[in-house]
């Protein structure tokens, strides 16, 4: 954490004198500490003069894409499951007034915890006994988020309840083809995955809430091992959770493997459960056959090898800064994520 005196994006006079008129036990003015961690949404701690600690929350500066960065569903989502055992922050208040500092934004309670990005955190947040404990924790409360009934808790209109996944290929197919030309290159795994995908789209159950991004490094772990809070919830939506468990079986890695996607990801360090072992977990706890689960895990290498493959075009493009980034290394990944999603159908059939 950096602390700021000034704090980019926020008009720290204007939204001071907002949280005081419309957020209880918080009294301005406050220090504010920009958080770390990757994210592109401008997220500040705030302490006022009492002790008392509050997170705010914005979209980044600049033009943004439709749907991008939204503020409004993030507090929707977790004031709509503060009730539930999804451990979440507390939703203070909400701003949708642009006015106030260029943009919505939105106030929670500050979470202690610690996400895991990497091998690092792991080994200097958690012992081994607490990685096995946090890995048993992020599966059981995956499970409970996809327990909940979405119309029980006020999110039944948060999405479509049809057709997550064929609307996912569709908008991640057009974004490899879109990407081709910038990116120069092409691979003709990805056409014939996504004939595969396209062709063998399983029935969807019913629609429940999905994260889109259920990972190490958007849950906050205490250092026993136990989840605190997930957070970024600006992409979740109804669907299909098979969907989001292929994604977190995927990020999860086997650990110690020289085969991972992220050779110094969270779950590389001693300790960490088999995705076998979370598999099985998941499905005790939820009742769920997964016996179709590869192909949510394929689709998944599908995305993500679209989802890198234009991160990639865009840094050709010269639409963002190449320094220290490994381009060899970041097509490596697209090819590794088709390879995986190839190897997954080739298991299926």
């Amino acid at each position: 954490m950096t602390q700021n005196e000034s704090a980019p994006g926020y008009n720290i006079a204007a939204v001071e004198a907002w949280i005081a008129a419309n957020v209880a036990d918080l009294a301005p003015p406050f220090a504010w500490t920009q958080l770390e961690g990757g994210h592109s949404n401008l997220t500040y701690a705030l302490v006022d003069q009492d002790g008392r600690r509050a997170v705010v929350r914005r979209p980044p500066e600049g033009e943004l894409l439709p749907k991008a960065h939204d503020m409004g569903r993030e507090f929707k989502v977790i004031s709509a499951l503060g009730p539930t055992p999804v451990p979440v922050p507390t939703a203070y208040a909400y701003c949708e007034d642009p006015d106030i500092t260029g943009a919505h934004f939105y106030v929670m309670s500050l979470v202690d915890g610690r996400a895991l990005y990497n091998n690092e955190d792991s080994v200097a947040h958690l012992d081994e006994g607490a990685r096995a404990e946090a890995g048993m924790a992020f599966i059981d409360t995956l499970a409970a988020l996809h327990s909940v009934d979405p119309s029980q808790v006020g999110l039944g209109d948060l999405g479509r309840h049809d057709g997550y996944v064929s609307r996912q290929l569709r908008t991640w197919y057009g974004s490899w083809d879109a990407s081709k030309g910038a990116a120069d290159y092409d691979d003709r795994r990805l056409h014939e995955l996504h004939r595969y995908l396209v062709a063998n789209l399983p029935e969807q159950g019913p629609a429940k809430v999905v994260h889109g991004d259920f990972g190490l490094h958007n849950c906050m772990f205490n250092p026993d091992g136990s989840v605190a809070a997930v957070l970024d919830w600006e992409i979740a939506t109804l669907g299909d959770p098979l969907a989001d468990l292929g994604y977190a079986i995927n990020a999860w890695g086997e650990p110690g493997s020289a085969q991972a996607l992220t050779p110094d990801g969270a779950t590389q360090a001693p300790g960490f459960a088999q995705p076998e072992v979370l598999v099985d977990r998941y499905a005790h706890l939820t009742g769920r056959d997964l016996s179709g689960l590869g192909y949510y895990t394929a689709f998944n290498h599908f995305k993500t090898a679209c989802i890198l493959h234009g991160v990639y075009a865009r840094y050709r493009l010269g639409q963002k800064s190449t320094e220290g980034v490994d381009m060899d290394l970041l097509l490596e990944r697209v090819v590794a994520s088709l390879e995986r999603g190839c190897s997954g159908i080739e298991t299926n059939t």
